[in-house]
């Protein structure tokens, strides 16, 4: 299998739609025995794998052994796979389930402290986060892991937030998955999936704000 360890994991992909047609195409070419084409479909989203992973668990060792263990189980469970979500979708319920449980065993986890960040902060940075958080356009705090000058600061506050609401916040408004897909990957219903959210960008806004304290 590829090897994931020196994925980038600032790389952002947009997603596609469920089940494309090279997906499709694809997973049909491996159960023919082409074993090429499982190996297209990997390199097709490990990048993606690895950078939600990565902000769930916040760290890079354990996020590149996570992934590499979402597709092993993929590798083994992919004649199980049929069809009637995304591929995407599918592998990433997978992962997103493993790092839930990994968080909750608490194995290896090493979590930034929120304080020592707030005290390495310059004014600049805070002046940046502050003018980001008051202006009335936007709707979603995590927004700013996608600037520069924040991003860094936004994926530590994540950590801040309990496993599920941090899950359903990178998948919504970091990778820009779309409701029905969350509710397919996390398995629960779309109203369960959008209270999540909103309490999730809630904690999140105040764990920000406590940076301007």
């Amino acid at each position: 299998m590829t090897e994931t360890a020196n994925i980038d994991a600032h790389s952002r992909w947009a997603c596609e739609k469920p089940m494309s047609i090279d997906d499709a195409a694809l997973v049909k070419r491996y159960r023919s025995g082409d074993s090429a084409a499982l190996e297209t479909l990997i390199i097709k989203y490990q990048n993606r794998i690895y950078n939600i992973v990565l902000k769930i668990c916040a760290n890079r060792d354990d996020a590149a052994e996570l992934t590499q263990e979402t597709f092993v189980k993929v590798i083994e469970k992919i004649e199980q796979f049929q069809g009637r979500s995304g591929f995407y979708t599918w592998v990433f319920r997978i992962a997103v389930n493993l790092t839930l449980n990994y968080c909750k065993r608490g194995l290896k986890i090493r979590f930034t402290s929120l304080d020592a960040e707030i005290d390495r902060a310059d004014s600049r940075v805070k002046g940046a986060l502050r003018q980001f958080l008051t202006d009335d356009n936007v709707t979603d705090p995590a927004r700013i892991a996608g600037t520069n000058e924040l991003g860094e600061l936004a994926v530590k506050a994540l950590m801040g937030l309990d496993d599920t609401h941090r899950a359903v916040i990178v998948l919504r408004d970091i990778e820009g998955m779309s409701y029905a897909d969350i509710s397919q990957v996390l398995e629960m219903n779309l109203g369960t999936v959008k209270s999540r959210l909103s309490r999730a960008r809630n904690n999140l806004r105040e764990i920000l704000e406590a940076f301007l304290k």
